[in-house]
C-alpha cells in the first residue's frame, strides 16, 4: 500500500515560487506514474501535470502551467517535484500528488489514480 505525503505548500504573492514535494512510502514509486492535481474552492479537482513512470521521460502539463511549472521525479528518494514558478492567483487551490500504475497519458486524462496524497494549501495574494 503506497503512501503519499506532500510538502512545500504556503501562502505567496504572485509572481512568487514554490515547490511542493511528494514523498512515498511503503513501495517503490517508480512503477508509478505521478501526477499533480488541484481543486480550487468550488470548481472540481483538476490535472495539472503528470509525468511518466521509471525514468520520466515524459510529461505533461495542462496549458494554464505549460512555461511555469516543472514536474520532477527523484526514484532514489522516492519523491516527486512540482516547481512552481510565476504563480498567479488563480494558481490558489489544494495540491494533491496522486500514482497510478499506467501511462502519464492516462492519469493526466482525469482525476482517477490508484493513491492519492491527502493535500496542501497553496494560496498566491498580493
Amino acid at each position: 500500500q503506497l503512501q503519499l505525503v506532500e510538502s512545500g505548500g504556503g501562502s505567496v504573492q504572485p509572481g512568487g515560487s514554490l515547490r511542493l514535494s511528494c514523498a512515498a512510502s511503503g513501495g517503490r514509486l517508480d512503477y508509478y506514474a505521478i501526477g499533480w492535481f488541484r481543486q480550487a474552492p468550488g470548481k472540481e479537482r483538476e490535472v495539472v501535470s503528470c509525468i511518466s513512470n521509471n525514468s520520466g521521460l515524459r510529461t505533461i502539463y495542462v496549458d494554464s502551467v505549460k512555461g511555469r511549472f516543472t514536474i520532477a521525479r527523484d526514484n532514489a528518494k522516492n519523491m516527486v517535484y512540482l516547481q512552481m514558478d510565476s504563480l498567479k492567483p488563480e494558481d490558489t487551490a489544494v495540491y494533491y500528488c496522486a500514482a497510478r500504475r499506467s501511462s502519464a497519458t492516462a492519469l493526466c486524462s482525469g482525476p482517477t489514480a490508484d493513491y492519492w496524497g491527502q493535500g496542501i494549501q497553496v494560496t498566491v495574494s498580493s
